[in-house]
């Protein structure tokens, strides 16, 4: 089985869920991953980079375009303010037990 198909496991002692998707964390970013992680930084103005975000993290091109859709829709002004569409996105979260 290669490493792309084996779940990430969790540190030892971590409450967090393995994932089948390979996490790139801020400490390993490099390169074009970096630069994705700080264009996301500099659009959210917070300094730690969701596990989301990291999920994209192995393909920073898609990565960008990701969050640049994410802004346009999910973070615009329309029928639902920004706190309601964070709230139901949080809740859908939670129901699918999602570890980011």
């Amino acid at each position: 089985m290669s490493d792309q198909k084996r779940p990430v496991l969790p540190p030892p002692g971590s409450s967090t869920a393995p994932t089948k998707i390979r996490i790139t964390e801020d400490h390993e970013a490099t390169g074009a991953t970096a630069a994705a992680y700080d264009f996301w930084r500099a659009g959210s103005g917070r300094k730690q980079v969701p596990g989301i975000i990291k999920c994209f993290g192995a393909r920073p091109d898609f990565l960008r375009q990701v969050v640049e859709f994410s802004n346009t829709v999910h973070f615009s002004e329309g029928h639902l303010n920004r706190r309601h569409k964070e709230m139901i996105a949080s809740y859908v979260s939670y129901l699918n037990r999602c570890p980011y």
